[in-house]
C-alpha cells in the first residue's frame, strides 16, 4: 500500500512548477509605489497627517489649496467647509477605506474560500445548492440590496461589512470551485485517495497549495472593486458615517461645493481613482504571472 506521505512527495504544488517555467515579467514599479504609499499612510496617519481630521475652524472654511489665490502652506490641499484639513482627512480616509475593504476581503475570502474547497472537492447535490446560491447573490444589485440593508440596520461599519462580503463570498466560491474541479482529477489527488488520506488532508495538502495563484490574483482585483463599491455606498449615505474620514464620503460632501471649492471632493477623488488603478495594474500583473496558460506559451 502506498503511504500517504509518499502521496504528498508526488503532488508537487503546481504553483511551484508554473513559476520554475515563468518568464519575466516587469514589475509595475508606480503601480507598487502608489499602493505602498496608501498603504504606509493608512498605518502612519497619526505621524504622517498635519492635523485632527475632525477639527472643525470655521475661521479657516472652504480655504484653498496653497497652489491657489487665497491658498497657505498651513493647510496644503485647503479646508473643506467647515474648515477641517483636506490632506488630513484624505490620509485618514486611507486608514478608514483600505482597512474596512481588507476586513470585507478577509470575511469574505475565508468563507468563499472555504465553500468552493468543499463545493469542488465534494460535488453533488451540496455543489448544485451552492452554485445556485452563488449565482443568486452575483445576480443581485449590490447598490439596490445596500439601499434595503442600510434602511434595515442603519449606516455604520458591520452594516458595509454584511453587505459586500457575501458578494465577495461568492466571487471566490466560483473562482475556486472551478480550480478544484479541474485539480480533483489529477493522478497524485486519487493517489492520495487509495492511499486513504481523509477529505481535510486532501484538501489542505493537494488542492489548497494548487489554487493559491486564483486565490491571490482574486483578491488583489477584488480590493479594487471594494474600494470602488465602498465609496459609493458612503456617497449615496449608506456606507461610512460621518464625520469619519472616509474618500467616498468627503466626496459625497464636497458635491454642493464644486462650482466653487471643488478641492473638497477632487482630492479624495483622485485618491480613490489612484488607489483602484494602482491595485488594478498589481492584479493584472499577478494574473499575467500566475497563469499557467501564459507561461506555457512563453
Amino acid at each position: 500500500m502506498i503511504a500517504i506521505d509518499d502521496a504528498d512527495r508526488v503532488a508537487v504544488p503546481a504553483l511551484a512548477r508554473r513559476r520554475s517555467r515563468l518568464r519575466r515579467r516587469r514589475l509595475p514599479v508606480i503601480s507598487l509605489a502608489i499602493f505602498g504609499v496608501l498603504i504606509a499612510a493608512a498605518i502612519f496617519a497619526p505621524l504622517i497627517a498635519p492635523d485632527s481630521p475632525l477639527k472643525i475652524n470655521l475661521a479657516n472654511a472652504s480655504q484653498a489649496p496653497f497652489f491657489m489665490k487665497g491658498g497657505s502652506t498651513a493647510h496644503l490641499l485647503g479646508t473643506d467647509n467647515l474648515g477641517r484639513d483636506v490632506l488630513s482627512r484624505v490620509i485618514y480616509g486611507s486608514r478608514t477605506t483600505l482597512g474596512l475593504a481588507a476586513l470585507v476581503l478577509v470575511v469574505g475570502a475565508a468563507i468563499g474560500i472555504s465553500v468552493g474547497l468543499a463545493s469542488g472537492y465534494l460535488g453533488g447535490i451540496a455543489d448544485i445548492i451552492v452554485q445556485r446560491l452563488v449565482e443568486a447573490i452575483l445576480s443581485l444589485p449590490t447598490i439596490m440590496v445596500a439601499l434595503v440593508f442600510a434602511f434595515l440596520l442603519g449606516q455604520s461599519f458591520t452594516t458595509v461589512v454584511i453587505i459586500l462580503a457575501p458578494f465577495i463570498a461568492a466571487r471566490f466560491a466560483r473562482m475556486v470551485r472551478g480550480d478544484v474541479l479541474a485539480i480533483r482529477g489529477t493522478g497524485y489527488v486519487e493517489l492520495a485517495q487509495v492511499a486513504g488520506a481523509s477529505t481535510f488532508r486532501i484538501i489542505r495538502k493537494h488542492i489548497l497549495p494548487n489554487v493559491a495563484s486564483t486565490i491571490i490574483v482574486v483578491a488583489t482585483l477584488e480590493i479594487g472593486q471594494l474600494i470602488l463599491l465602498e465609496a459609493s455606498l458612503s456617497f449615496l449615505g449608506v456606507g461610512v458615517p460621518p464625520p469619519t474620514p472616509e474618500w467616498g464620503l468627503m466626496v459625497s460632501e464636497g458635491e454642493q461645493y464644486l462650482a466653487t471649492h471643488f478641492w473638497i471632493s477632487l482630492f479624495p477623488g483622485l485618491a480613490i481613482v489612484a488607489a483602484v488603478l494602482a491595485i488594478n495594474l498589481i492584479g493584472d500583473w499577478l494574473r499575467d504571472y500566475l497563469d499557467p496558460k501564459r507561461s506555457e506559451r512563453a
